[in-house]
């Protein structure tokens, strides 16, 4: 993971067409403005985890099978 530090008003770019700016801290809180393409989807973690079905379903598990015991 890449850690920048930024103020209010400074942007960062990824890929040369997407810009992430800090529009406002306040408090704990930071508001980030985003300008990506339209065919970019983006959204907060929470509603990607939704959107693909990470929150409401468990890992799958591995199938065990069991031999008798003779």
């Amino acid at each position: 993971m890449l850690v920048l530090s930024r103020k209010k008003n400074e942007s960062i770019v990824i890929n040369n067409d997407i810009t992430v700016t800090v529009v406002e801290i306040r408090g704990d809180k930071v508001r980030l403005g985003i300008v990506a393409p339209k065919e970019v989807p983006v959204h907060r973690q929470e509603v990607f985890d939704a959107i693909h079905g990470k929150a409401a379903e468990p890992a799958p598990q591995p199938a065990v099978t069991a031999k008798p015991i003779d």
